[in-house]
């Protein structure tokens, strides 16, 4: 059996007349803090101090305590970059904004009050030449994806942030901040008409370029310009900040005080973040394949602006998301790996299966996305979906306060820098635990109440949600559709082809009063 929560709880004090017991049923430790990271101790009720959010600060590469810079330490300034819509983002964007999506969401379930602010890039190199190709305006050709993209968010169980501002609609904060940069001497109008930043004149002023990532200036070449949006971390370059109207832009530009033209990538998320959550906030996350010169660009245009309180940085935390491998190589179309979120649902994978599948390796450990693996996450949905629906005949016409037996565990792992990993193993430790209690005929309703209690403030990190028919994708849908039309035209060799069919996705036949249904594959 479990154990029962301690009935009162008092300060942990170091002593030797009593060996503390972990409420992880497997711990034997005299320290359990310190062995496994539980925060709270069932014998004689001893609490130990609360466990505080620990990260991995790419600013100063260490694990660091998280610390708001709101005096009060309760509100947090969260800003994401988001997509660039020019076209349907794929797994790896995904698994980025999931990942962002755990740390808002878990954020909330330790109490802080989190402004969440994603950007929407709808002006950048890639989006005008696909304009340019399809001769669309502009805002419809951005605005198709933007509304895929969000459908695709909702469709993994993301929390919409509070502010998506868009580049289109900050070019007058833009060209405000590159008015800023220039009047400090750091920005410059090169020959074209084109606005530069200038790393050597940043560096000269004792500020440094290079914070995120250590850089050779000596064998990087420095002094190059670069007028594209990426560019190689071979060139430290000096990059653009307005870029001067060029014939292939057509009708994407805007007019400045040095010419018609439009904005550089890195300046538009610097102008919007600033904008909206001050010149100074705490959380910065992104990809790790923005660290440089995206986010480097970022630091150096918004600190060479002069915004910041004295002391305070732009940004005092950035986390980023490592790379994502589809069957072991990097995506490519090309070699028959790269897929969009609607690929994955078309092949019978729910929204619910794949967040699971992009949850369950540590966001700093480059990941390696398969279709088995996506298997193996429904299996163990299949799991925890088993256990919660017995929990719930159980604790029918009870209620109960959440058990701490799943929620300290939990707690203890994503405080220590979102170890996912130790997160689900403390979730199925307690599926386990809790199929035998439902096993052996203990489960009272009232443990069964305070069991589904804490899984309800665990999937309010977790946001898995419950599986229910509506999440059937609409393509077996069509595929059970046009095995009732085989049947009765007596067509039975296609009936059964389109049940193995239906078999090999994970989904059976279920014959009901009210017709066939599918159901998941145990």
């Amino acid at each position: 059996m479990l154990p029962v929560p301690p009935p009162a709880t008092r300060e942990w004090t170091p002593s030797n007349d009593f060996k503390a017991t972990c409420q992880n049923v497997r711990c034997a430790s005299s320290n359990p803090r310190r062995h496994c990271g539980i925060e709270k101790v069932s014998r004689e009720g001893y609490l130990y101090p609360p466990m505080a959010l620990r990260v991995f600060n790419t600013l100063t590469r260490s694990v660091r305590e998280f610390v708001p810079l709101d005096p009060a330490g309760q509100h947090v300034g969260l800003y994401c970059c988001g997509p660039t819509v020019y076209d349907f983002a794929h797994i790896g964007n995904f698994r980025t904004f999931v990942f962002v999506d755990l740390v808002r969401r878990y954020l909330q379930f330790k109490g802080f009050t989190v402004l969440h602010v994603m950007n929407i890039t709808d002006v950048e190199d890639k989006i005008i030449q696909s304009v340019a190709r399809t001769k669309m305006p502009l805002r419809e050709y951005t605005a198709q994806y933007e509304a895929a993209f969000f459908e695709d968010f909702a469709a993994l169980g993301c929390l919409r942030p509070h502010q998506t501002p868009h580049a289109t609609e900050h070019i007058a904060d833009i060209i405000s901040l590159i008015e800023k940069l220039a009047a400090r001497g750091l920005a410059y109008r090169a020959a074209d008409g084109s606005v530069y930043f200038s790393i050597e004149k940043y560096q000269a002023g004792g500020a440094r370029y290079g914070q995120l990532v250590h850089l050779n200036f000596e064998q990087m070449r420095p002094g190059q310009r670069v007028a594209s949006d990426e560019y190689a971390k071979e060139a430290v370059a000096d990059f653009a900040l307005w870029k001067a109207r060029a014939e292939a832009d057509g009708a994407v530009f805007w007019p400045s005080p040095w010419g018609e033209g439009r904005p550089g990538w890195h300046i538009e998320c610097s102008a919007m973040s600033m904008k909206v959550l001050g010149a100074s906030f705490d959380l910065h996350l992104g990809g790790e394949d923005l660290i440089f010169p995206h986010h480097e660009d970022e630091i150096a245009q918004s600190e060479g602006a002069g915004a910041q309180e004295a002391g305070r940085p732009f940004v005092k935390y950035w986390m980023h998301a490592a790379h994502l491998l589809a069957e072991g190589k990097k995506m490519s179309k090309s070699l028959g790996n790269f897929f969009t979120l609607r690929d994955l649902l078309r092949q019978g994978f729910t929204g619910r299966e794949i967040r699971y599948a992009l949850l369950s390796a540590h966001y700093r450990e480059s990941f390696n996305f398969t279709l088995d693996g996506l298997r193996g996450a429904r299996t163990a949905l299949a799991r925890l979906d088993e256990c919660l629906a017995k929990l719930r005949v159980a604790a029918v016409g009870s209620t109960a306060p959440a058990e701490d037996a799943l929620l300290a565990p939990f707690s203890a792992a994503l405080d220590e820098d979102f170890n996912i990993s130790g997160a689900w193993g403390a979730v199925f430790d307690w599926v386990r635990d809790h199929n035998r209690l439902l096993q052996s005929g203990h489960a009272d309703p009232a443990r069964a109440a305070a069991a589904l209690a804490a899984w309800e403030k665990i999937d309010s990190v977790l946001a898995l949600g419950r599986a229910d028919e509506s999440e059937v994708p609409a393509g077996l849908l069509a595929l059970l559709e046009e095995r009732q039309a085989a049947r009765k035209a007596r067509d039975f060799k296609r009936a059964d082809t389109i049940r193995d069919e239906l078999k090999a996705k994970g989904w059976v036949i279920e014959d009901t009063p009210k017709g066939a249904r599918l159901k998941k594959a145990s």
